[in-house]
């Protein structure tokens, strides 16, 4: 289904999402997630955390988490995220190249987080939706707050230790 920006009847929802591993570079670390939505005045935050993973986990998992709570196609959406991994690999179509090469990378090597981007891409294909790139830590206020929502998951999964 195509979706026309100005269509009368179709409605924008705003995302802004995060990820963040504490001790990502070692073994056994812990990592969370958070995301805001935004239609119009309405802002729902989300958040949560895993342990034993990684920061790219994360990022690809608040993005599919905050996809998720969205109750029908008739949405238009834009993502704002700080991870270039994310909006490279949507904008650039990476995982059209990956999907060619039976989810191999072009170093012939297994795509990494394969699981996470197969469930990704089977959502986006419900919507219209644009990826942008924003600065981490620039004083974006949603940005900075979905930071801190990640930094919470982190916790809470801390806790589930």
């Amino acid at each position: 289904m195509a979706y026309n920006w100005g269509m009368p009847g179709t409605e924008k929802i705003i995302i802004y999402c995060d990820g963040a591993c504490s001790g990502n570079q070692y073994r056994c670390n812990t990592g969370g997630w958070g995301a805001i939505l935004q239609r119009g005045d309405l802002l729902k935050e989300i958040h949560g955390g895993e342990l034993d993973t990684t920061n790219q986990r994360m990022e690809l998992t608040a993005c599919i988490m905050a996809l998720e709570r969205l109750k029908s196609g008739k949405y238009v959406v834009e993502v704002y995220t700080d991870s270039a991994y994310l909006v490279s690999c949507i904008n650039d179509k990476w995982y059209t190249t990956w999907q060619k090469n039976g989810w191999k990378n072009s170093d012939k090597k297994p795509v990494v987080n394969r699981d996470l981007w197969e469930k990704l891409l089977a959502l986006l294909s419900l919507y219209k939706v644009v990826f942008i790139k924003v600065a981490g830590h620039s004083g974006n206020k949603l940005n900075e707050r979905a930071d801190e929502l990640a930094r919470q998951g982190i916790e809470k999964a801390n806790k589930s230790r």
